[in-house]
């Protein structure tokens, strides 16, 4: 098993999940279209990419892309075109739709040129047509056929910061909902998933109807026993011994089993072991490496994906109010009702609907895992996230319970 720290993972180096895999594979048999959801680095792409392999392995056919760079419909539909193309039976059914653009065979075209000779056929009023037949086209196969989009709910924001933004979300949606339906129980199965969520997304634009007839499925952190069993497979795997009590600090060290984090921690350790000539970690390596290499400089850019990916999950305006809930939370250990009420109170005074945006900025948080809901307010359930907010905030942030207003 080998170590990974940014790449998606597959066969021997793919671990545990085979109860999750389980039910995806239900679903997909069943021809349920599902919404993966999931907070940041839980390994949502490597679990659908082991779930096509296996798929793949038992005679469906599987297929994947990535629509982050989309930054309209027509776009989106031509990154799906790319992915069909290594299959001949799609590609060139759906190139005779596309004649005009095609004049030769398509053997003779590469999946980038593919793309771009289908994006060239699609405007404002032809994608919808062309996207609906590309489905089409992968439903009328023999072999059932998984299509594995991820990103989705980041192209959604890219269409939304557009002109005429929560029309254009609302209407691919919808025609994304009209075009599954109409297929009814074809051989195609839709895999929807992305690093922000996609569910926050349409309730506050107040479209939730418009992704009903996805089969919600959440992707949760590993437990105590899976993040210990993982380390220790890790380190013998790359000889490195490790005191008894070593994996099971780790995880206790992080507060929840994400896996990235879980695999960047023996990363860092192992990394340790080799700058100091040892092939052996302790339980006191444990937190050295914590507070200076995850927390330090060299785990910086891994952490500030998390403010990256938070910036495009919420508006613009709601994003220095998740910042404030989030350093609240992290400086004075939770968010409670009171720092609500004062948030609410401040922010009154320089936006619009300020109790709303509060509440969508916790809809986002809460989804996307920063922090979870207790019997007195938000906390982190992630410690690493926690310390990391609160290295950045605690010399600043002033406590919101004590802060005063003009009209105090």
């Amino acid at each position: 098993m080998r170590s990974s720290t940014g790449r998606w993972v597959s066969g021997d180096d793919f671990f545990d999940r085979e109860r999750e895999l389980q039910i995806l594979e239900t679903q997909a048999r069943d021809r349920n279209h599902v919404l993966l959801t999931g907070q940041r680095r839980m390994g949502k792409t490597s679990v659908v990419q082991e779930l096509g392999l296996r798929l793949k392995d038992k005679g469906w056919i599987f297929l994947s892309t990535d629509v982050e760079g989309a930054t309209c419909a027509e776009d989106a539909i031509a990154s799906i075109a790319q992915a069909i193309h290594p299959i001949r039976s799609i590609s060139s059914r759906f190139a005779i739709t596309m004649s005009r653009w095609f004049s030769e065979r398509i053997e003779e075209v590469s999946a980038a040129d593919f793309r771009v000779k289908v994006r060239a056929g699609l405007n404002a009023g032809s994608w919808r047509h062309y996207g609906e037949q590309l489905l089409r086209d992968c439903a009328a196969q023999d072999q059932p056929v998984l299509l594995v989009i991820d990103e989705l709910p980041i192209f959604l924001k890219h269409l939304l910061h557009g002109d005429d933004g929560a029309r254009h979300v609302d209407e691919f949606l919808s025609w994304l909902r009209g075009a599954l339906q109409s297929i009814g129980d074809g051989s195609l199965v839709l895999i929807v998933s992305g690093s922000i969520g996609l569910e926050p997304l349409v309730k506050r634009l107040g479209i939730p109807d418009r992704i009903n007839h996805f089969y919600p499925f959440r992707l949760g952190p590993w437990d105590r026993d899976t993040s210990v069993t993982c380390f220790n497979q890790l380190a013998e795997g790359y000889e490195l011994q490790a005191e008894d009590d070593v994996a099971a600090a780790v995880y206790d060290t992080l507060g929840l089993g994400i896996p990235h984090h879980v695999q960047s921690f023996f990363a860092r350790l192992r990394d340790h072991a080799v700058m100091q000539g040892r092939d052996r970690v302790t339980v006191a390596d444990v937190d050295d490496v914590y507070r200076n290499a995850l927390l330090g400089p060299p785990g910086q850019s891994d952490l500030m994906h998390y403010e990256t990916r938070l910036r495009e999950g919420v508006e613009e305006e709601s994003f220095s109010i998740a910042m404030e809930i989030l350093a609240e939370a992290a400086t004075q250990e939770v968010f409670t009702l009171g720092a609500r009420r004062c948030l609410e109170r401040l922010y009154s005074t320089v936006v619009d609907n300020a109790a709303g945006r509060i509440t969508d900025a916790l809809d986002v948080l809460v989804h996307d895992g920063y922090l979870e809901v207790g019997a007195d307010g938000y906390r982190f359930p992630s410690r690493l996230l926690k310390d990391w907010w609160a290295a950045r905030f605690r010399d600043h942030h002033i406590p919101l319970e004590t802060r005063r207003t003009e009209n105090d």
